[in-house]
């Protein structure tokens, strides 16, 4: 079996297990399954849940798609036109209650036919409500893994999360960051089998880091104020996603699915016309805190 076959089973193994471990923990809405095939090549398993208990709306996709790069999309990587094979798992979960995090994760894998690769990938937290106790244990999952690498990769990829997560036009971090990698290559370090057991951890993370968060704060009451500001957080959401992603772009330049690459959208969000929250509200607090270069684990978990 060749190496990208290995990681497209292991990939599709990884979906249906987060898959499993949702379901059980949201208790009431099952994912529904929509198996689709791309035009110029491959396909994917789109694995949709809405209207849960504790999941307002959540996506768990993969993909595995192949075929000739578009001029645009080759001369966005930098690379010469030519065949290609990508694939990968994305999450994005909206939760019911306010107090609960948005989360994303992707981890991919791409290869081009005169024998370039890279792996791709990461996992980033977008709170409502800021915890930094939350952010703090989240940041931790995310350094204990990445330090049974190497030690340089949590700080690394955390300011590349930072970075990456960042929305100009409003200054400020789409949430507490995470980690975010592309185009990971093996190095003197790290082989190609050790960055694949890397990418794989960060996929392996998804359920036992979001379904702690989840317990934590699932069960807060909430009220309308809350559910405005979420309305109002998921719009940022939206932004970020539609203006600039390049994993949106580069779906949508080499002709994927557009309901898969858009299921990273909320059910419902708002725009309120130059909204202020009230001074010394907890949105306030949220607000000061979407920053670049926070040290979340200096706080207590």
């Amino acid at each position: 079996m060749s190496a990208s076959s290995v990681i497209k089973t292991a990939f599709l193994g990884l979906q249906s297990d987060i898959v499993l471990a949702l379901e059980a923990a949201d208790g009431l809405a099952k994912f529904t399954s929509d198996e689709w095939e791309r035009p110029e090549g491959g396909g994917g398993l789109s694995k949709v849940l809405t209207n849960g208990k504790h999941i307002a709306k959540g996506g768990v996709n993969f993909s595995a798609v192949e075929g000739a790069l578009s001029a645009g999309a080759a001369k966005n990587l930098g690379v010469a036109p030519q065949s290609f094979m990508a694939t990968g798992v994305s999450i994005v979960l909206h939760p019911q209650n306010p107090w609960v995090p948005i989360i994303h994760m992707n981890i991919r894998y791409f290869e081009l036919a005169d024998g370039t690769y890279w792996f791709g990938g990461g996992i980033d937290l977008t709170p409502h409500y800021i915890f930094p106790e939350d952010a703090a244990w989240f940041h931790h999952q995310l350094k204990l893994h990445c330090d049974q690498f190497a030690d340089h990769l949590y700080p690394d990829f955390k300011k590349w999360a930072d970075d990456y997560f960042f929305i100009p036009h409003r200054n400020e971090t789409r949430g507490v960051g995470g980690i975010f990698f592309d185009r990971l290559v093996a190095t003197e370090d790290m082989d190609k089998s050790q960055l694949f057991d890397f990418v794989l951890g960060v996929g392996q993370l998804f359920s036992p880091i979001y379904l702690n968060l989840l317990d934590r704060r699932k069960d807060t009451p909430f009220g309308e104020q809350e559910l405005q500001w979420q309305r109002l957080r998921r719009g940022r959401y939206v932004e970020f996603n539609l203006v600039w992603d390049r994993g949106t772009k580069f779906g949508l330049e080499t002709n994927g699915r557009t309901e898969s690459i858009l299921m990273s959208l909320p059910p419902q969000a708002d725009w309120m016309y130059d909204f202020q929250p009230e001074e010394g509200s907890k949105e306030a607090e949220t607000l000061k805190q979407l920053k670049k270069e926070i040290n979340w684990l200096q706080y207590k978990r």
